[in-house]
């Protein structure tokens, strides 16, 4: 293995463990990627884009559902779980805290203050673009590996 290659690799695997580290991700994106193999080589990427793509239309449909005159809570709890869901599922550890946190002011003051929960959308929207950064880096140096005819290091890697 040529010495450029290694060192992608090394910087991959450090990058995904800052990810974990700053609580960006958490251990279920690692089993995430256990679940990749070579019969299905774009297995993470192929369920973080769907992640996106769902995610941002519920924070759009969740934002709109709290400009209305009169808003439906039950729509607007079901969009935040389905939020929740999916960044557990991920891992996307920040984005599901975002998800709790929403979870606890609809316990706290039920129906009350909008511009409370418009403004913790703002938060789990913040979050939600903060990690699709985060992932598009950690598949684009992923890409970068692969054209230089590498391995992607497993979840567990230490190089």
């Amino acid at each position: 293995m040529n010495a450029g290659l290694l060192q992608m690799q090394r910087r991959l695997v450090d990058y995904r463990n800052s990810l974990l580290r700053d609580g960006i991700l958490d251990s279920q994106y690692l089993e995430l990627l256990d679940l990749q193999d070579e019969s299905n080589p774009n297995f993470v990427v192929e369920v973080v884009s769907l992640f996106f793509t769902d995610a941002e239309q519920l924070l759009n449909d969740l934002s709109r559902e709290l400009t209305q005159r009169y808003v439906d809570f039950q729509r607007v709890d079901v969009h935040v779980e389905r939020i929740d869901g999916q960044s557990r599922s991920i891992g996307a550890q920040r984005l599901k805290n975002a998800c709790i946190a929403f979870r606890r002011l609809r316990n706290t003051y039920w129906e009350t203050n909008i511009r409370v929960y418009q403004a913790c959308v703002e938060d789990m929207r913040q979050e939600f673009f903060h990690v699709k950064s985060k992932l598009e880096t950690l598949f684009n140096l992923e890409q970068q590996i692969a054209a230089a005819g590498g391995t992607i290091p497993t979840g567990r890697s230490r190089l």
